[in-house]
């Protein structure tokens, strides 16, 4: 697995980044309408992703992304989260895990190094899929309304 390591230091931290991206979600001015969707919503999706990423790197498909973030996408544009704010926070997202494991992992060999390097690979592709597909959901909820 890409970047084993650091995949199962996300999960084991899966709670504390969930609680920690939903408070930068709901403070930051660019992602305000988060502020209106339940806190326990928020956390719970988060965490999902956060303790499954290594199931979401290695073994789920392109289809299992397309479902997952076209839903998501849906629900969000249902709930009156703006295109961008829905964008801005999935930025965010993929923000929040590159702190994170700068703040906890040090490179410590060319062998690891290389391993680190899939996961970024794999981790960038996850988020560039999520967002795709989310941005479909987003439009096809978008329509349903005003139709």
């Amino acid at each position: 697995m890409p970047g084993y390591r650091f995949t199962r230091l996300i999960e084991k931290h899966a709670d504390a980044l969930a609680r920690d991206l939903v408070i930068l979600l709901q403070a930051s001015d660019r992602t305000d309408s988060y502020r209106s969707i339940p806190t326990a919503e928020l956390e719970h999706d988060l965490r999902q992703l956060y303790q499954h990423l290594g199931e979401w790197l290695t073994t789920k498909t392109e289809s299992d992304i397309q479902k997952r973030y076209f839903r998501l996408g849906s629900r969000r544009a249902l709930q009156g989260v703006p295109i961008e704010q829905f964008l801005w926070a999935l930025v965010l997202g993929k923000e929040h895990v590159w702190y994170f494991l700068q703040r906890e992992e040090v490179n410590d060999s060319a062998l690891q190094l290389l391993s680190e390097l899939e996961f970024i690979f794999s981790l960038e592709q996850f988020f560039d899929r999520a967002l795709y597909y989310s941005t479909l959901g987003y439009r096809s909820a978008m329509r349903e309304q005003v139709a």
